[in-house]
């Protein structure tokens, strides 16, 4: 089990932080804050054996390892000759879980919502744990976090049907991993479930996991640095159902907006659907069209990175 890395995946708002910081309780796992470096290094390092000089080299430029207090040399002491690049990108994350005295690492950056199928290909033994929330919750949620505070790509949703656009895409290519990798490797989870039982929620996990529950894991209120965000101050407060309400607090146009692109996939999942007036020829356009700009801005992404450029963006910080 210490080789099968576990991934926490959910669209933004979704209550992913949540279960991040409950995993990261318990002593046989560390799941750091967002990482944002996976692709970037699964595109630059893409065959096997990884070139250990030059991957070194590109971990030297990221600073989220400064974020995480881990330095480049811990990071090569644990890189050998012959590694493929999800060994490589997996010595990273064993450094920092080796610095909190754990033997298994996880990973919870949203993100990598859009690069499901690179994971994937990347750590063939992991698990993933999919988190999902009714849309329009994290709609609202989502909506309410100020400006400049979350990484905005190309489709940045700026309104309830931009972030139904984007929930359905990525709740539609978190389940058709999970159709591909199996029930072995793929567990879904209710938000709703976390927060109404959380002790019930997370035994579950763990079992899918191969961890064991503790209790200590219930007790993060005060213990995670992720509290301190603007964003996530439900954190210095025990789970709490109902926190958001589609039904109170979102607009009749909004509703009707969202259920436009994504209440087929609401349905589902067994979410309650109005059935409000909606116009699904347009709809389904606008889905179209917000996939075809994602997919490019990956494709930008993915040029940039394999691009000597990417050097000269990302000077040496640790």
């Amino acid at each position: 089990m210490t080789d099968q890395p576990l991934f926490v995946l959910g669209v933004r708002r979704s209550g992913t932080t949540l279960l991040r910081v409950m995993l990261d309780r318990n002593s046989a796992i560390a799941i750091p804050d967002e990482s944002y470096f996976i692709p970037q290094l699964a595109h630059r390092h893409r065959s096997t054996p990884v070139d250990v000089d030059a991957f070194i080299d590109d971990v030297r430029r990221l600073s989220t390892l400064r974020e995480w207090g881990l330095s480049a040399d811990e990071v090569a002491e644990r890189l050998r000759p012959g590694m493929t690049p999800g060994e490589a990108i997996g010595a990273v994350f064993a450094a920092y879980a080796a610095l909190q005295g754990k033997a298994r690492w996880g990973d919870k950056t949203p993100l990598y919502m859009q690069y499901l199928p690179l994971l994937e290909r990347t750590f063939p033994e992991a698990r993933f744990v999919h988190l999902v929330r009714d849309g329009r919750d994290a709609a609202l949620s989502f909506l309410s976090v100020p400006s400049g505070i979350m990484t905005e790509g190309w489709g940045h949703p700026k309104d309830a049907a931009g972030f139904a656009r984007l929930w359905r895409t990525e709740v539609e290519a978190a389940r058709a991993l999970g159709g591909r990798v199996g029930s072995g490797r793929y567990l879904e989870l209710r938000y709703e479930d976390l927060v109404r039982d959380p002790a019930a929620a997370l035994g579950h996990v763990c079992a899918f996991a191969g961890l064991e529950f503790e209790t200590g894991m219930l007790d993060y209120v005060g213990h995670s640095d992720s509290a301190r965000k603007p964003h996530q101050q439900r954190l210095n407060q025990p789970p709490t159902a109902g926190v958001r309400d589609w039904r109170t607090e979102l607009d009749p146009a909004d509703e009707a907006a969202f259920e436009a692109t994504a209440g087929e996939l609401l349905a589902a999942l067994g979410y309650e659907v109005r059935g409000t007036d909606s116009s699904p020829a347009r709809a389904r356009l606008d889905l179209a069209a917000y996939r075809a700009t994602t997919t490019a801005w990956r494709g930008v992404g993915y040029v940039m990175q394999r691009s000597p450029l990417w050097r000269r963006r990302h000077p040496p910080v640790v």
